[in-house]
């Protein structure tokens, strides 16, 4: 699934979980970090771009879904938000929930354009190699499921940004989120708090 899937459907499980915006924005990061491993895209391009040399994906290909699509990176992701966090264990559990939610959704929805371009999911990479999991149905990654179900995390978090006051918007800026909720209520008619 996208990044901007994840993170809606993390802020989700962080706003019906965590009663205060730190721990809201942490949980929410717990979902769409692991997507960090995939960066590898950008020197990639920049690497291409500079040589004038056709773009392999070489890095790419080689640590998305590695790096922290396991429990290492699930331990190692979870302990650091959870440092900064107001309610620690509470947190933790529910940064390791986001985080493997993220994995459930990448096994189940992240296959290529072909029937053989499948996504495993490498559990203890990178310490061990095995175990491996795949799923020979997963959904293409543009596929009507999870375009189907972006559309239902991303009307749910509107209607509850409407009535709540803030949005997954709050993660990236507290002040972007405010606008954003003004600008929902207006277009619902719906007045603030």
């Amino acid at each position: 699934m996208s990044p901007f899937t994840h993170l809606v459907g993390s802020w989700l499980i962080a706003s019906a979980t965590t009663n205060n915006p730190r721990d809201r924005k942490l949980v929410a990061w717990a979902g769409v970090v692991p997507d960090a491993d995939g960066l590898g895209v950008v020197a990639d391009v920049v690497g291409s771009f500079i040589s004038g040399k056709e773009c392999t994906f070489q890095y790419y290909q080689q640590y998305h879904h590695i790096l922290l699509h396991g429990w290492p990176g699930a331990i190692a992701v979870s302990i650091l938000l959870t440092l900064f966090a107001r309610q620690r264990w509470q947190v933790l559990l529910l940064c390791l929930l986001a985080f493997h939610l993220h994995l459930l959704c990448d096994l189940v929805g992240s296959r290529g354009p072909t029937v053989g371009d499948l996504w495993p999911i490498c559990y203890s990479e990178p310490l061990f190699r095995h175990p491996i999991w795949f799923w020979k149905h997963q959904w293409k990654l543009d596929g009507w499921q999870n375009q189907t179900i972006f559309i239902v995390l991303l009307a749910t978090s509107l209607w509850l940004a409407v009535k709540r006051g803030y949005s997954f918007v709050e993660v990236v800026s507290e002040r972007a989120d405010k606008i954003f909720v003004q600008v929902l209520r207006k277009w619902f008619g719906q007045t603030g708090k």
